[in-house]
């Protein structure tokens, strides 16, 4: 037999409410799966160990494939739904616990072997989840407090805590669905906080045995909720779109918009935060371009002097932020891979930053992005010179790259290398 706290009295707790919260992560969850998984593929993690942050990862990267370069906007679509969608579940996240909280505290702990695997389950799903939406918000302020990387942390998390999201949705389903249909939404909808009564005392053990008076109806939690998962989506909806929302992206992280003109949009990395000195920028700055056997070494009065192209591109990051179109120019990368006797079918490439410390001094690009024609050694946007936050003397552009894949203050370009 199991017992509970007298704290916990509130007459709303019961299997019904829920289950309201759990049809909804039951919808939102997987959808925060599947972006967050075609976001690690964005990576093109297979490629090489540069652009692998997971290489423990074993079955757990059987789905990965060679990440696009159209549409342009993919990954900026789905890293957007991705955080916002996130951000936005916080309240319902929250809202659940609360009214499973007397089950994480009822004694004994575990009354029998089985119990007690399901306690263990329960501890990844509710360690598993708060986990995730901790480090997720933490990266989009860009506060990294935990240890270790990101990248492994969330990947890894991501997997124990669906794992365990698997397993309860298939032990609670029915359960979930017989409470939905003991009592009509419309009906709680209606019902003022004066006419609200406790539901029926039933095997789940929500229902408070000794429910104290009503202070708030369920129509009031799920408004109060609602509400809150409202106003995240307007402080946070507007970092990945266009339009007035922008101006509302109160959680976007701050101090990063390096005033206005064509260099006026989002960075991440500064050109100081990174250990760019003016000399390594200044006129003694080399591009180095190596393919099999070949290495051709290019002033940027050299670089600029080679044909030039134009594309019209977004940047978009991890982090859920992405900027509007800009339009850069630069010269090709298999324009640039043709140097060095590449030119037919180029291969993929390592690009290498003259950036001294921080994650992503260097990636390797696929195939399939070096000869898109949009890809580009950018040496100007919006008709400008790059400012040196924006990566001057020369950046990377690829479309639908994730942010950290577009290489600022490039050196080098090796193609056909993968390390």
């Amino acid at each position: 037999m199991s017992h509970r706290s007298p704290a916990w009295r509130s007459p709303l707790r019961g299997p019904w409410l829920t289950s309201v919260f759990g049809l909804i992560l039951l919808f939102g969850i997987p959808v925060l799966f599947v972006t967050g998984l075609l976001s690690y593929a964005a990576y093109n993690p297979d490629l090489s160990p540069v652009n692998d942050k997971t290489p423990d990862k074993g079955l757990l990267g059987f789905y990965l494939f060679s990440w696009p370069t159209h549409p342009v906007w993919l990954y900026r679509v789905t890293q957007g739904v991705h955080v916002t969608l996130g951000v936005v579940l916080v309240p319902v996240l929250l809202a659940k616990l609360w009214s499973v909280v007397p089950k994480l505290f009822e004694r004994p702990p575990v009354r029998s072997l089985g119990h007690g695997l399901e306690r263990l389950s329960l501890l990844a799903l509710v360690g598993g989840g708060l986990f995730e939406f901790v480090t997720g918000v933490l990266n989009v302020q860009l506060e990294y407090v935990f240890p270790g990387s990101f990248y492994p942390l969330h990947f890894y998390g991501a997997w124990i805590f669906m794992a365990a999201f698997a397993v309860h949705v298939a032990l609670r389903f029915p359960r979930m669905v017989r409470a939905l249909r003991g009592r009509d939404l419309r009906a709680e909808l209606r019902t003022p906080v004066s006419r609200t009564r406790p539901e029926p005392p039933d095997e789940t053990g929500l229902v408070s045995p000794d429910p104290a008076p009503p202070t708030l109806s369920r129509r009031g939690a799920l408004a109060m909720v609602g509400t809150g998962s409202a106003a995240l989506l307007v402080v946070t909806a507007g970092q990945s779109l266009d339009g007035p929302l922008r101006n509302t992206a109160l959680l976007a992280p701050h101090g990063r918009e390096p005033g206005r003109g064509p260099n006026g949009f989002q960075i991440n990395k500064t050109a100081a935060a990174v250990g760019i000195r003016a000399r390594d920028i200044g006129p003694g700055w080399r591009l180095v371009v190596r393919g099999p056997g070949r290495e051709v070494v290019l002033t940027r009065e050299q670089v600029l002097r080679l044909p030039r192209h134009g594309a019209a591109l977004p940047i978009a990051c991890v982090e859920g932020w992405s900027t509007p179109d800009q339009r850069w120019e630069g010269v090709r990368l298999s324009d640039l891979a043709g140097l060095v006797g590449l030119g037919e079918r180029p291969p993929g490439v390592l690009v290498e930053s003259l950036q001294r410390h921080g994650s992503f001094r260097s990636v390797v690009l696929r195939d399939n992005q070096v000869r898109d024609p949009r890809s580009l050694l950018a040496l100007r946007v919006g008709g400008a010179d790059l400012s040196p936050d924006h990566g001057y003397p020369a950046r990377v552009i690829v479309p639908n790259a994730p942010g950290v894949h577009n290489t600022k203050w490039v050196a080098r370009l090796s193609f056909g290398e993968t390390a």
